[in-house]
């Protein structure tokens, strides 16, 4: 097809990454740049490939790169069949699509739409900056599933937080795109839905859908296609031009115009010449007798095409004439439709009895399949599969497609339905389904082991599965299966990162259970999942069910664990509900828990632990009503531990104090849930109550006691998952939540004592969570800030690009939990002296977080530090002027003491006459704390002229991991240290620092 097209080595990178099945989200995070940079290079791959969607392009990825190739795969593979006319066609369809934002061609089966779309596709690719995106349809069954399809075809993930048709929107939002949905006739209702959410959010993208029938929404423009065009009288002087006619592309209408203008003559005369010998010009009047008893339907045509080499024109018009015979009367529409029909009648009927037998049974498989799998599912012998296959291709009634792993067939969806009406007619649709579950069932089991080509194998297999669950799930004998697939489903989908359809088949598997505990162990994984999702309210519902299905059958532990988890989880996880638990509401889940828990020491832990979250959030609800005159509140903070630091520990008076009774009994509560949990030996109850224990730690005012506890969980989780952050660990769903969030504690907890190599371990970690993948700026947040205070601000810049470039793709949300990164971002752009980033970021920090925690929390620590590197001790120290005790209610758990050490640091560079006093009060609050300590001991020496001291303090801020506190200290201390210390700022990528 001509010289290969010159495929760049970043394009080559992607490419590769495309066909390990990475969406564009983890391909930009592996090799550092943007999703949007991603989509360009995806966008141009397919059009040098010349392949239609994504699933295309990993299968070219995945020969260009086997093995054992002997030479280098084309880059640009044939076409298996040529586009014949259609210029007309073409052109009045391209035309509708510019004027309007959603057309539908709509034709029945077998007039040649998909084929039309790809073409009009292909000729419009340059008009759309972001791409032509093709989704085919076929093996979509449940409506709910569109989404699905559209992001697989785009390379989308499902945002946390949003479903699927959120995260296809969201994403495409700014883009000038085209999509074509390929085949939506099995679920129009479920695509008028999707394009209407998808054309109101996403202004520039246009759509072009194919269908047997419009999706009756008022947006639609209705483009009817039309049989193949036919000429009334085909004229024989075409015949003097020869076989090669005018030359030239056939795909632009060539032939046509040898045939007489005909369309239909040229794709038989294309289909027949390249299954047998050439016709003569003298032939062309019997094609066009033919094509017309075929109503120029192109499937009939290449069907009829297709057996010229064994039965000749004559034997073709001879057995079409008696089937067609009855295509008298009605519509011109019921007319083509017949047409079709009797095209498949005459090629089945000249079919043997095993390839009847064969073609209807292979109507099962919604995707492409193997012999091997035909063999299994038709219960045929494997020799006599082979052999039909290979002779149902050859009749064109199948397609066959060369990949590395095999050879795969696909009957064209008419075909298909064509099958499967002769599969109900000879009586072996219950039995072929119930095989065609069994294979899904092996397939599942199969998938169930991880390999390194896991993803590729199981995106093969998951539309097939789909459809086996959606048929069994409805009949009363295949209940058991239908479970079992459902849960297989569950457990596959989570690991390939579909939470939502995860969530939904957990619902489906404990509807189908057999038994009471199955269906409540279901709905338990379902709540684990929707906390993945940070839908906390379907999280609580999902409790109460569980909770219901074991009551009623007398399971009166495990209920009393399931209404606690209630419980407790509304505690712990509050910001991820959009409607909060009433208190009362909480008190009677806790006081029937502990009803039903008896004695028994898991339940016992469950009732503690949400005992402990009562505990705290009311020391947090009462001392801050008691300091600020306020109601409750909870910070928007990663989920983890930080949903506690909500306000102030107050005074003696306050009943939410480090030593008042709430905080106590919170802390009491939580040991006891933590000391049961560990003795039922359950790492996930105990890292639950290990969580709510670092947050009442905290609260009390023992920041090392909290990082402590807080490293105890993330090691116990690790342990307990053999280090691995498999998606679906030995503990499922839960066991991903529970790490997800012990990972982001850890990382807090260690930046609050200054533990920064320990923050930045659990950070990188969190970072790589395949989890979090399509949600960097949750993801990489605390890395960002890590980074920023240790002073490397090569990775801070590197990882910037990752958490602003997926902010943007979530839709630029307002969340505080993403205001400490954006500080951090403010602050190395300032620290490098680029003053126009840090603007930036400083109002993308504006956006996010306007709240206190900003204004007197980690805001002013970042402001500080920048404040201090320009030489502005005085700023600095109006930064921080409010004493801490006032501002702990912000300060708590994180920022409480890196506020203290600037604010002393400031103190004694801007001349502050009570500067020793804050040094002394500031050695007590960070002691222990090997970075604020170091920070208060140079402000010290700094106060003494003692520059011996001083130059200390660097080793120390070396030592803990700070390199950008440690160059500037040898700064500070002048003379030959400086020049030093010039150059390590230098060395980190920052500018140069003012001495005051």
């Amino acid at each position: 097809m001509g010289e290969a097209a010159e495929i760049s080595p970043r394009e080559a990178e992607v490419l590769e990454l495309v066909g390990d099945h990475l969406s564009n989200a983890e391909i930009g995070a592996r090799l550092y740049i943007s999703v949007r940079t991603v989509e360009t290079h995806v966008s141009s791959l397919l059009r040098k490939l010349d392949v239609p969607d994504r699933r295309a392009l990993a299968r070219c990825a995945t020969e260009r790169t086997r093995p054992d190739r002997q030479r280098p795969a084309p880059a640009l593979p044939m076409r298996l069949t040529s586009f014949i006319g259609r210029e007309s066609e073409r052109a009045a369809l391209a035309t509708m699509l510019k004027e309007h934002r959603q057309v539908t061609a709509v034709g029945p089966g077998g007039v040649g739409k998909t084929r039309l779309a790809l073409a009009v596709a292909a000729d419009a690719a340059d008009e759309f900056a972001d791409g032509v995106w093709f989704v085919d349809l076929v093996p979509v069954a449940d409506p709910g599933m569109i989404a699905t399809a559209v992001a697989e075809a785009l390379g989308l993930g499902e945002q946390l937080g949003h479903d699927m048709a959120e995260s296809v929107a969201t994403a495409l939002a700014d883009r000038h795109a085209l999509l074509v949905l390929d085949n939506c006739e099995q679920v129009v209702d479920g695509a008028a839905l999707f394009l209407e959410r998808l054309l109101a959010a996403c202004p520039q993208v246009r759509v072009l859908v194919t269908s047997r029938s419009r999706l009756m929404v008022p947006f639609e423009r209705v483009y009817p296609v039309p049989s193949l065009s036919l000429s009334s009288s085909p004229s024989a002087d075409n015949g003097d031009k020869g076989d090669d006619g005018e030359g030239g592309d056939d795909s632009h209408g060539s032939k046509g115009s040898v045939a007489g203008g005909s369309d239909a003559v040229a794709l038989f005369i294309d289909r027949a010449t390249s299954v047998g010998r050439p016709l003569d010009p003298a032939q062309y009047n019997q094609v066009a007798e033919i094509c017309a008893r075929l109503d120029g339907m192109a499937l009939a045509i290449e069907l009829a095409a297709a057996r010229y080499a064994t039965l000749g024109l004559d034997g073709i018009t001879a057995a079409l004439a008696h089937p067609l015979r009855m295509l008298t009367g009605g519509s011109r529409a019921q007319d083509r439709h017949r047409s079709v029909r009797a095209a498949l009648d005459w090629s089945h009927n000249l079919l043997d009895p095993a390839d009847r037998a064969l073609l209807r049974r292979v109507s099962v498989f919604v995707t492409p399949f193997t012999a091997q799998a035909a063999a299994e599912v038709t219960g045929l012998d494997a020799a006599t599969v082979v052999d039909g296959l290979a002779r149902l291709a050859e009749q064109s009634l199948l397609a066959v497609t060369f990949a590395p792993d095999g050879t795969r067939y696909r009957a064209l969806e008419t075909l298909r339905q064509y099958g499967a009406d002769r599969l109900t007619e000879a009586g072996e649709l219950h039995d072929n389904q119930a095989r065609h579950l069994n294979w899904c069932l092996a397939r599942s089991a199969e998938l169930a082991a991880p390999r390194a080509d896991w993803r590729a194998r199981f995106d093969r297999a998951a539309d097939e599965l789909r459809a086996a669950l959606a048929w069994a799930e409805s009949r009363t004998e295949q209940r058991a299966d239908a479970y079992r697939l459902a849960r297989a489903m569950a457990e596959l989908t989570f690991t390939r990162h579909l939470i939502a359809e995860s969530q939904q088949r957990y619902e489906q598997a404990a509807a189908l259970a057999t038994t009471p505990a199955d269906a409540a162990a279901m709905f338990r994984h379902a709540a684990a999942v929707a906390a993945c999702r940070l839908h906390g309210d379907d999280m609580h519902r999902l409790n109460l069910a569980a909770a219901d299905v074991a009551r009623g059958a007398g399971d009166t532990v495990a209920a009393a664990r399931d209404l606690a988890a209630a419980a407790s989880n509304a505690y712990r996880f509050s910001s991820k509900f959009v409607t909060q638990l009433r208190p009362e509401e909480a008190d009677a889940l806790i006081a029937e828990g502990r009803e039903l828990a008896g004695t028994d020491p898991s339940a016992g832990a469950a009732v503690a632990l949400a005992e402990a979250g009562r505990a705290l959030t009311h020391a947090i609800g009462s001392t801050y009503t008691h300091s600020t005159g306020a109601g409750t509140g909870t910070t928007d903070a990663s989920d983890g531990a930080t949903h506690t630091a909500g306000s102030s520990p107050g005074g003696p008076g306050s009943p939410g104090s480090p030593g008042g009774p709430t905080v106590q009994e919170a802390i009491g509560s939580a040991e006891r849930a933590v000391e049961l949990a560990h003795l039922d030996h359950d790492p996930l109850a105990e890292s639950a109550a290990l969580d709510t224990l670092a947050g009442a730690l905290s609260w009390a005012g023992d920041a090392f006691a909290a990082a402590a506890t807080a490293r105890r969980r993330v090691e116990l989780l690790v342990s307990a998952s053999n280090g691995s952050d498999a998606p679906h660990g030995p503990y499922g769903p839960a066991g991903t939540h529970e790490l997800i969030e012990a990972l982001g504690e850890a990382t807090e907890a260690a930046l609050g004592v200054g533990d920064l190599p320990g923050a930045r371990q659990w950070a990188w970690r969190l970072a790589e969570h395949p989890q979090l993948a399509e949600v960097g700026h949750r993801a990489t947040g605390w890395l960002l800030v890590a980074d920023t205070l240790a002073g490397d601000a090569e990775q801070a810049l590197t990882t910037g690009l990752r958490f602003r470039d997926a902010w943007r793709r979530a839709g630029s949300p307002a969340r505080a939990v993403l205001g400490p990164p954006a500080a951090a971002m403010a602050t190395i752009h300032g620290l490098r002296d680029d003053q126009e980033a840090r603007r930036d970021w400083s109002a993308l920090l504006a956006q996010v977080d306007p709240s206190p925690w900003n204004t007197h929390g980690y805001g002013a620590v970042f402001d500080a530090i920048f404040m201090l590197h320009q030489g502005r001790p005085e700023a600095a120290l109006e930064r921080t002027a409010p004493e801490p005790d006032r501002v702990r209610q912000w300060t708590t758990w994180i920022w409480l003491h890196w506020y203290v050490a600037l604010r002393a640091e400031a103190s004694v560079l801007a001349g502050a006459p009570d500067a020793a006093a804050r040094l002394a009060k500031a050695r007590t609050v960070v002691a222990g704390n090997p970075v604020a300590t170091a920070l208060v001991e140079r402000a010290a020496a700094l106060l003494d002229a003692d520059t011996e001291r001083l130059i200390a303090t660097a080793s120390a801020f070396e030592a803990a991991g700070c390199r950008y506190q440690s160059a500037r200290t040898l700064t500070l201390a002048g003379g030959d240290h400086a020049a030093r210390g010039a150059r390590a700022l230098t060395d980190l990528g920052l500018a140069p620092m003012t001495i005051p």
